[in-house]
C-alpha cells in the first residue's frame, strides 16, 4: 500500500516511499558534482557541499518547480573564476580566505537580483525561449554532463588514461551501472535503479576490496568532505562604492546565468511531468536560497538539469524528494563522509552516462530536413555554444536574438500591396503583412509616387503598423505625396495603431490626411 501526505503542496499528492528513496539517489549523485565545481575556481570540497545543501533544501521548500533539484553548478563555478583574477588584480596581496570572503558577498547580491527579477515578475519572459533554443540548450547540457565523466578514466593529476587492470575495471563497473540503471526497470520500479545500481556496484566494490578510482580519489590530497552545519559567515570585505564596483558586474552574471538555467529546466521538467511549475516564484525561491548560500558559506549555484532528471525518472513528483536529498546530503558531510568517500566513481559515472543519454533529445534529429532552416541553426549552433563554452546564458541569448532575426526576415518578406483604381479616379493600396522595422523598406518601395493620381488611399485593414519604425516609414512615404502636391488617407487602422499615432506626434510630424469615414487622424498636408 503506498502511503499519502501532503508537504508543503496541498493539491499535490506524495509517494512517501519513492521520494525518500529518490532523494537518496539524488543526494549520492550531488556530491562527486558539488566537488568538482568547487574545485572549479579552487575553493574547498566543503564550499560547493553547503552551497548544494543550501540550494537544493530552500528551493524545495519554496521553489515553483517540485521535484526540481538545485545545487551548485558549473555555470556559475565558471564565473567565479573571472572574479578571482579580477580580485587578485585589484588586491595583488590577496589571500584564499579573502577570495572566499568577496564570492560569498556576489552570491548575496546575485540573490537579491533574484528575487527582484521574481517580484518584478521577468520570470514570464523565458516563454520567449524559442523550442529549437530549448532543444539546444538540452542537447549541449548532456554533452556536457557526458564529457564531463571522462577525467574519471585518467589517472590522477595527469592527463593520462588509467593502464591496464585499472582501465578495465572502471569500464566494467561504468557499464555494469548502466546496465542495472536500464534493465531493472523492466522486471520491477519499486525501488529506484539508480540507487540499485549504486548499491550494488558500491557493495562489489567495497566488499571485495577492489582497487577502483572512489570519491576520496577526486579530492586534492588532505581535502576530506567531513564537516559539521554550515557555519554562519559574514563576509568581511569593505562595505564601499569601489567594492560594489568589483562584484556587483559577476554578481549580475551568476544571477542571470542561474535564472536562465533554472528556468530553463524548469520547462523541461514541465514537459517530463506533464505539469506546470512557476517561473516567478522559482526566481524568488533561487534568490533566497543564493542569499542563505552566502551566509552559509556556500558558492551559491542554480537548478541542476542532471539531478533533476534523476529525480523525474526515479518517479519523484513533489519537494519531499528535494528536502530528503539536502537533508542527507548534510548527513554525509556530517556523518557518513567516510563511508560516502569509499563510493567508487564508476557508479557515479555511469548514472551520470545515463542522465546524458536520457537528457539528449535524440527527437532534435528528426527535425533535418523537416523545419526551417534557421530553426536547425539555432538548434545546432546553441548546442555547440553550450557545449564548448559551458556558457549557458550566451549560447540561450544568442539563440533568441538569432531565432528572433530569423522570425524578423521572414515577416518582411511577407507585406504585400494590391493596387487598384476606383471609379472616381482615387487610387487604393491594401496593404497586407505587418508594417514594422524589418518590412519598411519593402513597404516604400511599393508605392509609385509620381505617377499616382492626386488623391491616394492605403488601407490597413489587413495589416498593422507595429512600431516607430513603422510610423516613420509612414511619414516619409506622406511626405513624398505632399511634395508633389497629392493627398493621402489612412483607412482601417486599428486601435493601437491610431495610438501608435498619435503618441508619434511629439516626436515626428505625421503627415496624412483625416480620414472621413474613420476619424484616425487630424493633420492636414500643407497647412
Amino acid at each position: 500500500m503506498k502511503k499519502y501526505f501532503n508537504l508543503f503542496d496541498f493539491k499535490q499528492k506524495v509517494d512517501y516511499k519513492t521520494e525518500i528513496l529518490s532523494g537518496l539517489t539524488v543526494a549520492l549523485a550531488l556530491v562527486p558534482e558539488a566537488i568538482a565545481f568547487a574545485l572549479i575556481p579552487g575553493f574547498s570540497p566543503l564550499t560547493g557541499l553547503y552551497a548544494a545543501f543550501v540550494l537544493c533544501f530552500i528551493t524545495s521548500i519554496l521553489g515553483g518547480r517540485p521535484g526540481m533539484i538545485s545545487g551548485a553548478t558549473g555555470a556559475v563555478a565558471v564565473i567565479f573564476v573571472g572574479l578571482i583574477l579580477e580580485l587578485k588584480r585589484t588586491f595583488p596581496e590577496i589571500g584564499p580566505e579573502g577570495i572566499l570572503q568577496y564570492t560569498f558577498a556576489t552570491v548575496i547580491i546575485a540573490g537579491i537580483l533574484q528575487i527582484l527579477a521574481g517580484v518584478l515578475r521577468l520570470g514570464k519572459f523565458i516563454r520567449l525561449v524559442p523550442h529549437p533554443v530549448m532543444f539546444g540548450f538540452v542537447n549541449g547540457l548532456a554533452i556536457i554532463i557526458f564529457m564531463a565523466q571522462f577525467p574519471n578514466f585518467y589517472q590522477k593529476g595527469t592527463d593520462q588514461l588509467l593502464e591496464g587492470s585499472s582501465f578495465y575495471m572502471m569500464l566494467g563497473l561504468t557499464l555494469l551501472t548502466m546496465l542495472i540503471i536500464w534493465g531493472f526497470p523492466k522486471l520491477t520500479k519499486a525501488i529506484p535503479s539508480s540507487l540499485l545500481a549504486i548499491l550494488v556496484v558500491s557493495a562489489i566494490v567495497i566488499g571485495f576490496g577492489i582497487d577502483t578510482v572512489t570519491v576520496a580519489d577526486t579530492m586534492s590530497e588532505g581535502e576530506s568532505i567531513s564537516g559539521g552545519f554550515p557555519p554562519l559567515s559574514i563576509p568581511q570585505i569593505p562595505f564601499t562604492l569601489e567594492t560594489l564596483k568589483i562584484i556587483f558586474p559577476y554578481a549580475a552574471i551568476v544571477a542571470g546565468v542561474g535564472l536562465i538555467e533554472s528556468l530553463l529546466t524548469l520547462n523541461i521538467v514541465d514537459e517530463i511531468t506533464e505539469t506546470r511549475g512557476r517561473s516567478n516564484k522559482e526566481c524568488v525561491a533561487q534568490g533566497t536560497a543564493n542569499i542563505f548560500s552566502g551566509f552559509l558559506s556556500g558558492m551559491g549555484g542554480c537548478a541542476m538539469i542532471g539531478q533533476s532528471l534523476i529525480n523525474t525518472s526515479s518517479g519523484a513528483r513533489a519537494r519531499l524528494s528535494g528536502i530528503t536529498a539536502a537533508v542527507m546530503l548534510l548527513v554525509f558531510i556530517m556523518f557518513g563522509s567516510s563511508l560516502i568517500e569509499r563510493l567508487p566513481m564508476a557508479a557515479l559515472v555511469g548514472l551520470m552516462f545515463m542522465v546524458a543519454i536520457g537528457t539528449f533529445e535524440w527527437a532534435s534529429f528528426k527535425t533535418f530536413g523537416k523545419m526551417p532552416k534557421s530553426d536547425v541553426v539555432v538548434m545546432v549552433l546553441v548546442t555547440l555554444i553550450t557545449a564548448i563554452t559551458h556558457n549557458l546564458a550566451v549560447a540561450v541569448l544568442l539563440g533568441v536574438i538569432i531565432s528572433a532575426l530569423a522570425y524578423s526576415w521572414e515577416n518582411a518578406k511577407r507585406i504585400r500591396a494590391r493596387k487598384r483604381v476606383d471609379e472616381n479616379g482615387v487610387k487604393h493600396y491594401e496593404i497586407y503583412g505587418p508594417l514594422f522595422f524589418g518590412s519598411t523598406t519593402l513597404f516604400s518601395e511599393k508605392f509609385d509616387v509620381l505617377n499616382d493620381p492626386d488623391e491616394v488611399i492605403i488601407d490597413f485593414k489587413e495589416s498593422r503598423v507595429a512600431d516607430m519604425s513603422g510610423i516613420e516609414a509612414l511619414n516619409k512615404i506622406t511626405e513624398r505625396y505632399a511634395k508633389v502636391g497629392k493627398k493621402v488617407h489612412l483607412r482601417h487602422l486599428s486601435k493601437d495603431c491610431v495610438r501608435l499615432l498619435k503618441n508619434a506626434e511629439d516626436i515626428i510630424d505625421v503627415n496624412v490626411l483625416e480620414d472621413p469615414t474613420y476619424k484616425v487622424v487630424s493633420d492636414q498636408i500643407g497647412n
